[in-house]
């Protein structure tokens, strides 16, 4: 496995691929790697011959009052998992090799990313878009995975790369859940014993509305009022519940008649946690 701190050195590798006609999945992260990010190896080397992992904490995706400065690093655990995973390169650059010091072009996506996390997370998703779309042209791949459990992220990087003819395939991979239900996240190391036992509510709701609408309720505020229950009876305080149609992030009204998306963000203690689930029927 190689390890790559520049994008010199990481244009080098992935070009000797493309040179011998291997195609190459990008899985960018921002590190402390799980086992959602595994999963997401895993599904990159199904389908790809080479898989670079991006180990980037990406300050343009943070507001000044987010986690940037204590969001968890250990680069030397990731490294360990993505060689015994059959990761071929890690990309793991600093700031200052990904933003000049008078960077100015951003990336915009202007319709899905200004509702759900988009509301409270207003400069987040062009953040996103402007490294997702570097790490895209560092390594030219033709295959990335991003992972339901940022469901608005991936859908976001979806729109972006039909937007701007990016020639690459966007898979989007199940969430992963800890064996109590929990989503797992690089943040819930932040959670005590007592946060965490209490944060199960949220994914409790999320199976509660799942299974309600499988079993025929298709009133969006019903199914939000499950979900919502769930976390405040739990004491999370709700940054968000919402349930949207996939194709455009829009809450819809009357009855869930199209693909959907039930969603929410919620704070126990100062952790903030994401979740969601998709409704296909």
């Amino acid at each position: 496995m190689q390890i790559c701190k520049t994008v010199a050195e990481t244009r080098q590798v992935c070009d000797a691929w493309h040179a011998s006609n291997l195609k190459v999945a990008i899985v960018p992260t921002m590190g402390f790697l799980h086992e959602g990010h595994l999963s997401l190896v895993d599904i990159a080397r199904k389908n790809a011959d080479k898989v670079v992992v991006s180990i980037f904490v990406n300050p343009t995706q943070f507001a000044p009052n987010e986690d940037l400065d204590k969001y968890p690093r250990d680069f030397e655990r990731d490294e360990k998992l993505c060689e015994a995973r059959g990761v071929d390169a890690i990309f793991y650059p600093t700031p200052d090799e990904m933003y000049a010091p008078d960077f100015s072009t951003w990336v915009s996506e202007d319709s899905l990313s200004q509702s759900l996390c988009g509301l409270s997370r207003p400069i987040h998703f062009r953040g996103v878009c402007t490294v997702v779309l570097k790490l895209f042209n560092i390594t030219c791949a033709q295959v990335a995975v991003f992972g339901k459990k940022d469901a608005q992220q991936a859908l976001i990087i979806k729109r972006m790369v039909r937007d701007l003819n990016v020639p690459i395939d966007i898979i989007m991979a199940p969430l992963v859940r800890e064996d109590n239900g929990l989503a797992r996240s690089s943040r819930n190391r932040y959670l005590s014993e007592d946060e965490r036992n209490r944060a199960l509510a949220i994914s409790k709701g999320i199976f509660s509305a799942e299974k309600a609408f499988n079993n025929g309720e298709k009133n969006p505020d019903a199914l939000k009022a499950i979900l919502a229950k769930s976390i405040q009876e739990a004491g999370g305080k709700i940054d968000y519940v919402e349930l949207v149609a996939q194709d455009t992030l829009r809450a819809i009204d009357g009855t869930i008649d199209r693909p959907a998306l039930l969603a929410c963000a919620a704070y126990f203690g100062k952790t903030r946690l994401i979740d969601n689930v998709f409704l296909e029927g």
